[in-house]
């Protein structure tokens, strides 16, 4: 959970290993839709006909896995000193590394067919660290799931199941939808497979602070644990939302739950199939919406007149980023992006995600009341326009394998992971050669292949693309290198 207010939580949806499941009343379809009278009751069961059949159950399991940890030294063998008496205040003594054998987790979440030959779309917390994913359908077909791809900064993963003629939900644009429309919400909380609950559009482009990137649909249709990478479905039975959190004091729904537009999953999950990872821009500054800027102001006893009441303010410029290249400075108000009315950073943060390196994107700003418009060619993180692909071990030209424990007697290290063979890639090319051990890269300690795994993937898409490795020779001496992931 993550806190967003002193009295409320945003929860994230995913639920705990379903034990049991109720029977359902099977929904009967319209056979076609038809415009209600104002005022009149809107019939949904069209819109669940064709949702439910796409909609999936996902069980996620994460293994038990021998970790290494640091814990409080404690000489007095579990002796707990509070006042210190024994020069140990409150174990306080340093840390130490510790092995401790993590338990098997079990969880539940949903996801939503998007293609007939099995791509799923879902929340990256749902399936984020797990060792096996199935997937169930509505039909109690039953799939062992691959990771395509995840992204963080969005909360959205593609998965894959080898499948065929798959049922799939067709989908709409979310910039679309209006407050006040009727949808549903299409999930498996509480384990309790194929619900659907109906409620209405609450607001649009709301932001939470959860995730990087973040344009949220508010609905009052009932999202629960379990609930997560569901659909978000409009009357016509089309994809409008991916289903992501609830907003709650209880960690149960109390009225408020929050979707991801599609306009931000279209183009996530495009760059995740055809390059592994999302190519994403950023204007690399820092700021507010304008009317918050404006509250804060004023608590201040400070009056502020922008020329509008709407926007973003800037309160700071990178100098080397997009939002300086566009003439951007502190103080500057922006208002529009490709001349569409820009209002809170939400909106904002949506255009951006639209974008890849190398698109041109006109910014209109306010300066001193004044409006300026002007036209820029986008760049990544790294600061160019080129693709960024995320790496996997292959970049480094070696293979490895974890230290045995006659290395960590021998060396007296508690973990690592040994450099077998060197073939031509970036380890060669620092002059890392076999033998060498890897204890750390870029502050993370490297205990396992899938750790060594985390880390190239993690730099190789991040606005400095270096592995910075420490470690060990078989000697006993300690060395550390530099090993840029990038060729000039």
């Amino acid at each position: 959970m993550k806190k967003v207010t002193n009295y409320v939580m945003a929860v994230l949806c995913v639920g705990s290993l379903a034990f049991s499941t109720g029977a359902f009343m099977k929904v009967n379809a319209s056979p076609a839709v038809t415009a209600e009278a104002p005022g009149q009751p809107v019939d949904l069961t069209y819109a669940a006909e064709k949702a439910l059949p796409a909609v999936v159950h996902i069980k996620y399991v994460q293994n038990s896995k021998v970790k290494t940890v640091d814990v409080q030294s404690d000489p007095f063998g579990g002796f707990f000193d509070p006042f210190g008496f024994f020069g140990n205040p409150g174990g306080q003594g340093g840390t130490r590394k510790q092995q401790v054998q993590t338990p098997k987790r079990e969880a539940t979440g949903s996801g939503v067919i998007i293609s007939s030959d099995g791509y799923i779309v879902t929340n990256n917390h749902v399936v984020e660290g797990a060792d096996e994913l199935t997937v169930t359908l509505n039909d109690n077909r039953e799939y062992s799931a691959r990771i395509i791809g995840t992204d963080k900064t969005t909360d959205l993963a593609l998965i894959k199941v080898d499948g065929k003629n798959l049922p799939t939900l067709p989908i709409a644009n979310s910039d679309n939808v209006k407050v006040g429309e009727w949808v549903i919400a299409v999930g498996n909380p509480f384990g309790l497979n194929n619900t659907v609950t109906a409620g209405i559009i609450s607001a649009k482009a709301r932001s939470l602070g959860a995730n990087g990137v973040e344009s949220f649909i508010q609905t009052d249709a009932a999202i629960n644990a379990g609930n997560s990478g569901g659909a978000l479905v409009n009357t016509q039975g089309e994809l409008v939302g991916i289903n992501a959190m609830l907003y709650s004091q209880t960690g149960s729904y109390s009225g408020y739950g929050f979707a991801i537009p599609t306009s931000i999953m279209n183009k996530v999950v495009d760059d995740l199939k055809k390059y592994g990872s999302v190519q994403r821009v950023m204007l690399s500054i820092q700021g507010s919406d304008v009317l918050n800027y404006i509250n804060a102001q004023k608590e201040n006893g400070k009056d502020v007149n922008l020329g509008t009441n709407e926007g973003v303010y800037i309160a700071k410029v990178d100098e080397d980023g997009n939002g300086a290249a566009a003439g951007l400075k502190e103080g500057d108000v922006i208002t529009k992006v490709d001349g569409k009315k820009v209002t809170k950073m939400a909106e904002l943060q949506e255009s951006l995600n639209g974008k890849r390196p190398g698109d041109k994107m006109s910014i209109t700003y306010l300066r001193n009341k004044k409006e300026t418009t002007k036209t820029i060619t986008l760049k990544n993180a790294q600061g160019n326009t080129s693709v960024i692909k995320s790496a996997d071990l292959d970049v480094l030209g070696g293979t490895f394998r974890p230290v045995t424990e006659s290395q960590k007697n021998q060396l007296s290290i508690k973990y690592g992971v040994e450099v077998m063979k060197v073939n031509s890639g970036a380890l060669k090319d620092a002059g890392i050669s076999r033998g060498f051990i890897i204890q750390r890269i870029n502050d993370s300690n490297i205990t396992s292949l899938d750790d060594l795994q985390k880390a190239v993937k993690s730099a190789s898409t991040s606005k400095d693309p270096v592995l910075y490795i420490q470690g060990v020779w078989p000697t006993g001496k300690k060395a550390y290198f530099a090993v840029p992931l990038q060729k000039d």
